[in-house]
């Protein structure tokens, strides 16, 4: 069965308010369903009965805020509407390093409520974290989720004192797309070609350290490249076409090609599967001769999705943790 039977076309995802006159206005756009935690599950219980899905339940001495507006889209054919984050923070008054959480699916499916149970659990071992939205292929392709994600931690930034953070302890992390996403965002710090323009300009979207999950480095890589796909494929939607028509934007859009002296350290947490980890093994060769700290972490597990699921979550969760306390001194 093809996606488009899977899809839905369209959600309403915004009401804001226009003008004097206080008139509600909808935003529909089209949002692929087919990416869910129990979704998941269904797919991989019977090969993996000892799995648990990981629920959202906010930990005792952790407070949070939900569906906070960060920014309007720019430049979408559906309209402008209002992008969201989930914030979770420790109760105690004082400023925390933050963690920037990017949900997977292709780059066309998932939402912010995937990130929201290891959120909540980084969020009990001190650091205040965020759970963002952003734009899907369906609505806006490549760029538009960089600078939805720039636009975050600027906005972040910006709001800092109110959300007990410390604006030079920020974090970005992703699973699958996500960790490609975040790779992305925190390899090109400083290039004002991925910032976009959705608001708090006087502010930096810099990252000081990366943790990609399960997430691809470099489009043009074997692995990556030598895919069979269609023009229903996921990277295929959210990039514009094949490599063979517009082989720039593939490079573009590869973290790899801004790795230099001056990137941050990365985390990489990988699954069974070598694929989602195309591009890694030259990216992590480049790291070390410059001396750049890293770290690789491997479940022999063949499940892309493993962080969704205890045991395996509160593993994935430890490895953060360690790894942003080394990090974000």
């Amino acid at each position: 069965m093809s996606f488009r039977k899977y899809l839905t076309v369209c959600v309403v995802f915004l009401i804001f308010m226009t003008g004097m006159s206080q008139e509600k206005t909808f935003v529909y756009f089209p949002v692929d369903t087919t990416y869910t935690l129990i979704g998941q599950y269904q797919k991989f219980k019977s090969s993996f009965p000892n799995i648990m899905p990981a629920v959202d339940k906010t930990p005792v001495g952790v407070k949070e805020e939900r569906e906070i507006v960060y920014a309007v889209t720019e430049n979408s054919k559906f309209g402008k509407r209002d992008l969201h984050i989930d914030i979770f923070m420790p109760e105690a008054k004082r400023i925390y390093p933050t963690l920037i959480m990017i949900h997977g699916g292709g780059w066309r499916a998932g939402n912010k409520s995937l990130q929201i149970p290891m959120a909540q659990k980084i969020a009990s071992e001190g650091f205040v974290t965020v759970a963002i939205e952003y734009q899907l292929a369906l609505e806006a392709g490549y760029p538009s989720a960089i600078h939805n994600i720039k636009a975050a931690i600027r906005w972040l930034r910006a709001n800092a004192a109110k959300y007990s953070i410390d604006t030079q302890k920020i974090a970005i992390s992703g699973c699958s797309a996500g960790g490609h996403l975040a790779s992305l965002v925190g390899m090109t710090n400083g290039l004002a070609q991925f910032e976009g323009k959705q608001g708090n300009a006087s502010y930096s979207s810099a990252v000081q350290a990366i943790i990609n999950i399960d997430g691809i480095v470099d489009f043009l890589a074997p692995a990556s490249l030598n895919k069979t796909r269609t023009i229903d494929s996921p990277d295929i939607q959210w990039l514009g076409g094949f490599f063979k028509d517009i082989p720039d934007i593939w490079k573009e859009a590869s973290p790899i090609f801004y790795a230099s002296e001056k990137t941050v350290p990365i985390l990489f947490i990988n699954s069974g599967f070598s694929r989602y980890h195309a591009g890694q093994d030259e990216l992590t060769g480049m790291l070390k001769e410059w001396g750049i700290y890293f770290e690789v972490h491997k479940f022999n597990v063949e499940m892309h999705t493993f962080w969704l699921f205890h045991p395996y979550m509160d593993e994935t969760v430890q490895y953060m943790v360690d790894f942003m306390k080394k990090t974000l001194k």
